[in-house]
């Protein structure tokens, strides 16, 4: 049997006692049902299952839950309960930057991690920032203004 793995999960001390290789997708899904984290490619090149390890952006689908030990985990469902996560959602439905939703708790979360790095970032920071996360629906140039947009209504936030 596994050690177990403690971490803080949105905001929460919590513990897995999956093998150390399991994938942290497969954990936040069926052990802590996360559904915001999607399984898309299971190769770390599509963001639908982006999460924020330690406030930087992570493909879960590459992470084993082992390395997470002591580290803290945010997904969509606790980044919604924050303030920033209005702005930025606001933003989103101002532009109209969400069509089907399948990318978005992954896009939004890599917003967050540029915004928190970089508050007035360029479009072409803002592309940067986005570039690993995929949209089939809406298309890159909504998202991108509502990042910015974001940016100058949240001013302060980040």
């Amino acid at each position: 049997m596994s050690e177990p793995i403690q971490f803080t999960l949105n905001g929460k001390q919590v513990k897995s006692i999956r093998k150390a290789n399991e994938r942290l997708l497969d954990v936040l899904r069926e052990d802590f049902e996360l559904t915001g984290v999607k399984c898309g490619c299971k190769e770390g090149e599509c963001g639908a299952c982006s999460v924020l390890v330690d406030g930087q952006l992570a493909n879960s689908c590459m992470v084993a839950i082992g390395s997470i030990e002591g580290s803290e985990i945010t997904t969509i469902e606790g980044y919604s309960q924050t303030k920033r996560f209005e702005v930025l959602s606001d933003a989103y439905a101002q532009t109209s930057a969400v069509q089907c939703g399948f990318c978005i708790p992954g896009m939004v979360l890599a917003c967050e991690a540029l915004l928190s790095h970089n508050p007035d970032p360029t479009d072409a920071e803002i592309r940067k920032g986005i570039s690993g996360n995929l949209c089939r629906c809406t298309g890159y140039n909504a998202i991108v203004n509502a990042v910015r947009i974001a940016a100058k209504e949240g001013k302060g936030l980040w």
